[in-house]
């Protein structure tokens, strides 16, 4: 059967996340319903990775297979001409059967927005950004590098997604400019991460930010490889899918 890969993205506002929930609005959801109408039966569409309730994604990825009669459809028009506005196909494309959204992934990209005004969120950001208030961006920026590289990132996953191991490698976490001034945002790539590990490691940045931890702080919670010394877990609406990274 052709294989079909999508690129997505969605606004995770009024989702439950990505994966099939009962009795919630997920992505993956809404995906296979559209997905059932245009085939008949619906396939079990499978992503590059769960995104968690409120996050959302520029570059989500996902896959499907589709019957051999069906696979000229111009998957992107059909799907988004019946599928909601706050989730829509970017590409379509037919791959190799050995691809898979999931297993075949090289790394990925995400992005956290941090809205550092404390007496106001503009109303059309309130959702995309975590209105953490002032922050110390040169001592965040050191704790990133002493988090950079391969490590046992187990202080930063949240219990619920059982993994064969929690060693990760960070090639990037960088700032940039936000839509607004603000807003700064923080760039993550690596061969892989964690449940919400990117949430537990913006959670970690913006204690040092605020004082609260000293970089060195960060790099002893690191080497602790435990969860419970952490800080708090930073709120989903801020995080963003950018990329998957299906390259040698």
């Amino acid at each position: 059967m052709p294989r079909i890969k999508l690129t997505i993205a969605y606004d995770g506002t009024q989702f439950a996340g990505w994966q099939l929930q009962p009795n919630d609005r997920t992505v993956q959801g809404e995906l296979e319903a559209a997905l059932g109408q245009i085939l008949g039966t619906p396939p079990r569409i499978h992503g590059s990775g769960r995104t968690d309730s409120g996050v959302h994604a520029m570059g989500q990825v996902a896959h499907f297979d589709c019957p051999e009669n069906r696979a000229d459809i111009p998957w992107q028009r059909a799907l988004n001409a019946i599928m909601p506005k706050d989730v829509r196909v970017l590409d379509a494309e037919t791959v190799n059967e050995e691809f898979h959204a999931r297993y075949s992934a090289k790394g990925k990209t995400y992005e956290y927005v941090l809205w550092h005004n404390r007496d106001f969120c503009l109303p059309q950001r309130r959702h995309h950004v975590w209105p953490c208030g002032p922050v110390d961006f040169d001592l965040m920026e050191q704790a990133a590098t002493l988090l950079l590289g391969e490590h046992d990132f187990a202080a930063f996953q949240n219990v619920g997604t059982p993994v064969k191991s929690t060693v990760r490698t960070i090639t990037d976490i960088s700032r940039h400019p936000g839509l607004t001034d603000y807003e700064s945002v923080w760039q993550f790539t690596a061969n892989g991460f964690l449940k919400q590990m990117v949430r537990n490691l913006v959670g970690c940045l913006v204690e040092v930010g605020r004082g609260k931890l000293s970089p060195e702080q960060a790099k002893e919670i690191l080497e602790g490889k435990d969860r419970c010394k952490g800080p708090a877990t930073a709120p989903p609406q801020g995080l963003s899918l950018m990329k998957v990274d299906y390259s040698d």
